[in-house]
């Protein structure tokens, strides 16, 4: 049985422990990394500074977001916009491990420069276990290089420290809720964020019609839980498809993008069933999506694949 007293007394002793000096880490405001920033702030107090990097791929208003949860928590912290240098390393880029080692190696830069800015030289990650076994750990197959973990640069400076790399998913959420962080039921959310829901290149132009469909998707989902038709899934997204197909707007041809819903149930994530979303549901989704982006979309479709053999996330 999880104690989850004695872990966090016990990583935070750890961290005190290894850390010499100040640290960064690396927090996007979802629930691993935002419940290992309480851990590390815990720790070593205002020697931590909490890094948000918006790299470009981020939700609607996730930076906003993630300001306030961490003015909740009363870090210190800094954003970064780093969008331009992100979606540069990404031009002509469509394999999707090519996209998540370049993605783990733009973050490890960013956050060399502004720890040398800060004078830290330890990194603190909320890794937890599912990312380093489907990352490959010399024994099992990669499944697909977390960027966190198969990401990092051999040549990288600062030493890490990872104080969730044994939890799962559930066991990490039973922490936030010890710790009362406020994101403690937040859905998972990719680290290379909508980079791996557009699949082909990463161009502003994808970026912008998946950051929409999902913002939709998140939103008639909650509304349809809050409203008591359908249970709120563990995870709810869209994913933006590398084709093209023939529809119709009024009386004329229409040559339209196609759009992808998944959403899944699950524990920790190394497995998964697809949810059983009420059509009444799916129907709002794909009237709202083909309506409010008709220029970019024409075609919604489900996904009922579970995992495996699929993973959750399209890539």
């Amino acid at each position: 049985m999880f104690k989850v007293e004695q872990f966090v007394n016990e990583q935070i002793e750890r961290m005190r422990a290894q850390i010499k000096g100040k640290a960064i880490i690396a927090c996007s405001g979802g629930v691993d990394s935002t419940v290992a920033a309480a851990l590390a702030s815990k720790a070593i107090g205002d020697r931590l500074l909490t890094v948000y990097v918006n790299n470009g791929f981020m939700r609607k208003n996730e930076t906003e977001a993630v300001s306030k949860i961490f003015d909740s928590l009363g870090v210190n912290y800094l954003l970064v916009d780093a969008a331009d240098e992100f979606f540069a390393a990404m031009k002509g880029v469509t394999d999707p491990e090519r996209k998540r080692k370049i993605i783990g190696e733009r973050f490890i830069r960013v956050f060399e420069r502004t720890a040398k800015e800060f004078g830290a030289k330890y990194l603190v990650q909320g890794t937890i276990a599912p990312d380093w076994i489907e990352s490959g750990d010399g024994v099992r197959d990669v499944i697909k290089s977390h960027h966190n973990v198969g990401g990092l640069p051999k040549d990288m400076e600062m030493e890490l420290v990872e104080p969730l790399r044994d939890l799962y998913k559930d066991e990490v959420r039973v922490v936030a809720r010890y710790l009362k962080v406020p994101v403690s039921e937040r859905q998972p959310f990719p680290g290379p964020a909508l980079a791996v829901r557009v699949i082909g290149e990463v161009t502003p132009e994808s970026v912008g019609i998946v950051r929409e469909a999902c913002a939709i998707v998140e939103e008639e989902i909650e509304l349809a839980s809050a409203a008591g038709k359908m249970p709120r899934p563990w995870q709810y997204f869209a994913v933006l498809l590398p084709c093209q197909s023939v529809g119709v707007q009024g009386d004329n041809r229409a040559y339209g993008r196609t759009i992808a819903v998944r959403s899944v149930e699950s524990i920790d994530g190394m497995s998964a069933s697809y949810s059983r979303i009420p059509h009444e549901v799916l129907e709002r989704i794909s009237v709202r999506i083909t309506n409010e982006m008709k220029s970019d979309v024409n075609r919604v479709v489900y996904d009922i694949t579970n995992k495996p053999p699929s993973t959750i996330e399209w890539e």
